[in-house]
């Protein structure tokens, strides 16, 4: 009998031994678990790009041109809205700068006055985009040099204004076997006195051949100098428009902006965020963000995205901050 009840407990004894291993294996498998969600979720976090947006000054070109307000404002609005870093435009201060034949004196003001104010609101001064200083992708020899060195008291700007490139244009030639060549070479030679400010030379796409993101990823495999990249702009990719300029006229025909894009983010330094229009949603209506984000990011960038809003239906702060609104909806 005795034996009888000892067998009994000893059972007993096991079942409750048994039921004890198997919970607490069960909830070790149950913790494991959940320590490699916890890693997962790290290192998706630690893997992921670091973007921080910046204002390209063109989004406010109207105020300044059209309803007169102080282009030296622009690290005080930018800071207002929300954003880190400064994306200048030259042509908004041609007004004071040509009025000094862009004089030594004047471009050191200009600096000065800058950096003054980006400093005072704390954010970066990141590039400046050069328009109207002469075609660099010229064919003739005589007047490309005289383009590139007219880019240079803007090398030597964004050096002193802690900058780390210069976006320019390559205009010239609209045949690609022409325009090919004379980009190189007026790249070379521009990114060569660049070199040694520390500064880059990034090209937009922004008209002509310049707009077709195969020939302008050709031009940079060409130049192969690690100070010359691209500025990929989300909507300036019209390859042909009526009158056979750049900028003005109706676009014919637009290269595809995701393939474009893709081709141009190997060498890219910069990203430009365009905008024009948005729905209900807060959806760009004329760019699928999300995917040509997700480009952007599939490439491995690292850095910043400037919205460069360029739009009619909403007024330019307000394209301003949606533009905004939807990058931090993507990418934050």
């Amino acid at each position: 009998m005795n034996r009888r009840r000892l067998t009994q407990k000893s059972i007993v004894t096991l079942i409750f031994v048994v039921f004890l291993g198997f919970s607490s294996c069960k909830e070790n498998k149950k913790k494991e678990s959940e320590a490699e969600k916890v890693t997962e979720q790290e290192v998706a976090e630690e893997s992921k790009p670091e973007i921080k947006l910046s204002l390209a000054q063109w989004s406010m070109h109207k105020m300044i041109l059209e309803e007169g307000v102080d282009p030296y404002s622009f690290a005080e609005k930018a800071s207002n809205w929300g954003f880190e870093g400064l994306e200048y435009v030259s042509g908004l201060y041609y007004k004071e700068l040509q009025a000094a034949n862009f004089s030594e004196e004047a471009m050191n003001n200009w600096v000065e006055k800058s950096k003054a104010e980006s400093e005072k609101y704390g954010l970066r001064n990141l590039l400046i985009m050069v328009d109207g200083q002469g075609d660099i992708a010229v064919e003739d020899e005589t007047k490309r040099t005289e383009a590139v060195e007219n880019h240079y008291k803007w090398v030597d700007a964004a050096a002193a204004l802690g900058c780390h490139s210069i976006r320019v244009n390559l205009n010239g030639s609209m045949e690609p076997e022409v325009w090919i060549p004379a980009s190189v070479e007026g790249l070379k030679q521009l990114a060569g006195y660049a070199k040694e400010k520390n500064i880059n030379i990034i090209v937009e796409n922004h008209g002509g051949p310049s707009s077709n993101g195969a020939l302008l990823a050709e031009v940079m495999e060409k130049v192969g100098m690690e100070n010359c990249g691209t500025l990929p702009d989300f909507g300036n990719f019209c390859i042909k428009r009526e009158a056979g300029d750049y900028y003005s006229s109706k676009c014919l025909e637009e290269y595809d902006r995701y393939k474009g894009t893709k081709e141009l983010m190997p060498y890219a330094k910069g990203v430009s965020a365009k905008s024009y229009s948005f729905d209900e949603e807060g959806n760009e209506t004329r760019v699928d963000y999300p995917r040509i984000m997700e480009i952007v990011l599939e490439s491995g960038y690292e850095g910043f995205v400037g919205v460069e809003y360029e739009g009619s239906d909403l007024s330019e702060e307000e394209g301003i901050l949606a533009t905004k609104r939807l990058l931090e909806r993507i990418v934050q």
